[in-house]
């Protein structure tokens, strides 16, 4: 199954955000290049928020271009096969932790946000990772720091998708 196939199937599965949806797969329908970053119209990406939840924090990254506290993410590339698979490998590379393992029930939210030209969209299908309460993170290029935050201060340094991310999260965890 390609990668394009794979993103159709996890959204036609994924029941929250229906609207917002629906928008991802009316994209990649326009756009069979949509899974790519050659796709200028916006493609996907895939993204996993780093959580600790035995100490009850999350892994934020300061990302180098945006400089902004993010969750783990970026660009699918053409060895991953499937969008599970993209989120933890851009989760494991950015966070230098080994190991982690996704939140079952496939993506957490949806975040569709404009970007820079050329390109016009990210479309980002966010998930969860779980690390271990001894995870040892490590800054990768992306990066210009990695910081773990307990869950009451996420709100006081990412922005409002981060923290909507985070919510969801701590729900599809029960917490």
């Amino acid at each position: 199954m390609s990668l394009y196939d794979d993103a159709v199937l996890v959204l036609k599965g994924y029941e929250g955000q229906p609207e917002l949806r629906q928008a991802y797969l009316d994209h990649l329908a326009a756009h069979p290049d949509g899974m790519w970053k050659a796709c200028h119209a916006g493609h996907l990406t895939a993204s996993a928020l780093v959580i600790d939840p035995a100490r009850g924090r999350v892994l934020l990254t300061l990302h180098r271009k945006l400089r902004m506290w993010l969750q783990m993410g970026g660009h699918c590339e053409p060895g991953d096969p499937s969008l599970t698979a993209a989120a933890l490998r851009e989760a494991t590379e950015e966070s230098g932790i080994e190991g982690l393992t996704l939140l079952a029930g496939g993506p957490v939210r949806l975040d569709r946000h404009p970007i820079p030209s050329p390109c016009h969209w990210h479309f980002d299908v966010q998930y969860a990772a779980v690390a271990a309460p001894d995870a040892a993170h490590a800054i990768s290029d992306e990066s210009l720091d990695l910081r773990w935050f307990p869950y009451d201060e996420v709100a006081e340094v990412a922005d409002a998708s981060v923290v909507r991310l985070l919510q969801a999260s701590l729900t599809r965890l029960g917490t």
